[in-house]
């Protein structure tokens, strides 16, 4: 079993198209069936959740999908692959409108899940998820946004250069390309509704800090206590001057926070006209 569980860890591969398991177990969910649902859940051996808060029955997982009250769901196959006639193993991302709240939600949940033909049947033997978020999650934190090589001193400069030109304010964001938080909220920055408002006010400067081991002294300067986490940010205006910097880990969680909060600080601390 540690073995199948290990199999479901969120990693990047070629997309593939979308299984017969996971058509079924989607149209459940969009039609709210519960007791079909249920019905998808392996019992011998007893299926397996993996989720942050720890180990899900069957019921509980159900519950969960269940409760959300799905409207929409696209689902984005990140890897699919058949071991053995009778096994599938797939990994997706999801972006689901949910109506548990009003007005209704969109949310993006990631997740892996390990099928098997039983008596003819496909069961849910296996399945590791994360928690909704307002934000979308990357399924691989491969992207090089934080260049090991790169002089952070000269881009913050050349940044501020660029920012006194064009009446913009220059945007700090310290973080690692390990940290998972950190891809959350440069994918959130790249949104529709976000990207604009980044684009037109912000020169933006990924400042890599390692193992937390590099550009310190920036940190120091810049006001940002490292013990409160990464991603962490500074605002400053084109004279280096600073306007914000992150005191108490508010981008830490990136993934708890929704695009509202993010569309608020942004305009906040965006240029002023006058």
């Amino acid at each position: 079993m540690k073995r199948i569980l290990a199999i479901l860890l969120f990693t990047a591969a070629c997309s593939a198209q979308t299984s017969d398991p996971l058509d079924q177990w989607k149209n459940l969910l969009l039609n709210g069936d519960a007791a079909s649902l249920r019905a998808l859940y392996s019992v011998n051996p007893a299926a397996r959740i993996l989720t942050p808060a720890g180990e899900n029955t069957a019921d509980q997982d159900v519950d969960f999908w269940t409760e959300l009250k799905i409207k929409t769901i696209d689902i984005q196959i990140i890897q699919s692959i058949s071991p053995q006639p009778d096994i599938e193993q797939v990994v997706f991302s999801a972006k689901l409108r949910s109506a548990a709240r009003t007005p209704p939600q969109v949310l993006y949940i990631n997740a892996g899940q390990y099928w098997q033909k039983q008596n003819g049947q496909w069961r849910l033997i296996a399945a590791k998820r994360t928690l909704p978020s307002q934000l979308e999650m990357p399924t691989s934190t491969s992207k090089d946004i934080y260049p090991a090589n790169a002089d952070a001193h000269a881009e913050i400069n050349e940044a501020l250069a660029r920012a006194a030109k064009a009446h913009k304010r220059v945007l700090v964001v310290f973080g690692a390309n390990w940290c998972y938080d950190c891809h959350v909220l440069d994918l959130a920055f790249r949104r529709d509704d976000l990207a604009p408002v980044v684009e037109k006010n912000y020169e933006v400067v990924h400042v890599d800090i390692g193992q937390g081991d590099k550009n310190l002294d920036l940190m120091k300067q810049y006001q940002v206590p490292i013990a409160k986490g990464i991603p962490a940010i500074a605002v400053l205006d084109p004279a280096g001057r600073l306007l914000y910097s992150q005191q108490n880990g508010e981008f830490e969680k990136a993934r708890a926070l929704g695009p509202e909060a993010l569309l608020e600080f942004l305009n906040k601390w965006k240029p002023q006209p006058g």
